[in-house]
């Protein structure tokens, strides 16, 4: 049985929506489940606008045989080539051998490569080109690495619709609507819209950004994208979020906190820090890396203004998780963040040195201070190390300069001790002997450091 929605008179959602797979591009979580769009146009010339995934194909070919009407298709463009658009496109081909496929030199190799056969009947399309199917026309207009290589979009000068491919997608099913006027996006479908752009498309923000820049000169009405709501109403309020996130622009001056802690040493400091943050007004955000998908803590990072990682160190390192992390959002470029460490380590801390060469590698990464370093549990006094934190953070958030606290006195800057690295004993001097030696361990005074 067939499940079509009108986008207007003549142009028909035909697409899909999958609730039973957990994961998409085997990585992502979707608990909402996954839209798969396609649209059918019932011109003069009928065109199938892509195809879809194959955990919704029974469906697609359902809505397409119906829509169609005992139609020929005529035209299949196909606009981007990963499988959850066209893994049914060798279906489509064979069931509507009559059908043009239409697609640049790129897409078609693509489709040699994924179908190991060539379209019977191939019209290529440049940057710039059109096609008339009647009442409508279409020009085409490539958008590489948006977020693929061979990727174009296609705009009817006649409706005025871009037809998108994989920008201003979003996760999760559609249940029943279909454009985005029909549910609160921003409160209900915003979190997953950031999170799709951030973690599939999130790495080419220039693209993005020239991709907006060739739209910006065409009279849009209508976004027909791949995944999520199509939009017919307040376009400004997308194009204005993609603008953001392409150009690595903070949606919110707050702070996000992502934690990785074994013991609770580390999430204490970070939940205190949370604290003295919320007392001052700041929004906060907290993620324990260790138990929440790296995908969500991606998106927030596109999300605010400022970042704490805080990370126990594990086996001379920076705990896995927290690691991944930190090479995630590398690897997907952001950049233009203000940020704070905290490390913890039982005797040899080294995670926050550790960040620090990683965060070094992103452009315009501010480190806000040296991290505070715990050793195993906050410390007696460490609480005003986090106060000290917090004030720094509100204060950049806040675009305000931050008061200098009284330094104290060279007298108490003295040590007023030495710990041993190895096990945590102390001895209670104000000086160490070059030949001490650990009464516990055995290790030499170069294996201890001042407790001040």
């Amino acid at each position: 049985m067939h499940c079509i929605r009108h986008v207007t008179q003549d142009l028909i959602w035909v697409g899909g929506n999958d609730r039973q797979h957990p994961l998409f591009e085997a990585t992502h979580p979707v608990p909402r489940g996954m839209s798969f769009n396609a649209y059918l146009l019932l011109d003069e010339k009928t065109v199938l606008m892509d195809t879809v995934d194959r955990a919704v194909q029974t469906q697609f070919f359902e809505n397409l045989d119906y829509a169609l009407a005992g139609r020929k298709l005529d035209y299949v463009f196909v606009h981007h080539m990963e499988p959850d658009h066209a893994a049914t496109l060798g279906d489509v081909m064979l069931r509507h051998p009559e059908a043009t496929i239409v697609c640049n030199g790129k897409i078609l190799n693509m489709i040699r490569q994924f179908h190991c056969t060539d379209p019977k009947t191939v019209h290529l399309v440049n940057e710039g080109d059109t096609i008339p199917t009647g009442r409508h026309s279409f020009t085409f207009v490539n958008a590489p690495m948006v977020h693929w290589p061979e990727v174009m979009v296609s705009y009817d000068s006649t409706d005025k619709i871009l037809f998108s491919a994989d920008a201003f997608g979003t996760f999760g099913a559609l249940n029943g609507v279909l454009f985005a006027d029909e549910v609160d996006f921003d409160r209900d479908w915003l979190d997953d819209a950031r999170r799709y752009y951030t973690n599939i498309v999130g790495k080419y923000g220039p693209q993005v950004q020239a991709l907006l820049k060739k739209a910006a000169g065409l009279d849009i009405q209508m976004i027909c994208p791949l995944h999520g709501p199509v939009w017919r109403k307040d376009l400004g309020y997308i194009v204005d979020k993609y603008a953001k996130w392409a150009a690595y622009e903070p949606e919110v001056q707050g702070v996000l906190i992502a934690f990785a802690s074994v013991y609770g040493g580390t999430e204490t400091a970070a939940n205190i820090l949370a604290c003295r943050l919320a007392e001052m007004g700041i929004p906060v955000e907290m993620y324990d890396v260790s138990v929440t998908h790296y995908s969500y803590v991606l998106s927030d990072a596109f999300k605010y203004s400022h970042i704490v990682f805080a990370s126990t160190t594990y086996n001379n390192g920076i705990f896995v998780t927290m690691e991944n992390l930190l090479h995630d959002i590398a690897h997907h470029a952001l950049k233009n963040r203000t940020v704070a460490l905290i490390q913890n380590g039982s005797w040899a801390p080294a995670s926050g040195k550790l960040m620090t060469e990683i965060l070094s590698g992103m452009k315009n990464m501010e480190i806000l201070e040296a991290p505070i370093t715990l050793k195993s549990a906050l410390a007696p006094g460490q609480d005003q190390e986090l106060e000290a934190l917090a004030k720094a953070l509100a204060a950049s958030v806040k675009g305000e300069s931050l008061e200098e606290e009284p330094q104290p006195s060279a007298q108490e800057d003295k040590p007023k001790g030495f710990i041993c690295k190895i096990c945590g004993f102390v001895y209670e001097s104000d000086t160490l002997p070059d030949d001490f030696v650990c009464p516990i361990c055995r290790r030499p005074a170069s294996d201890f450091e001042p407790v001040t």
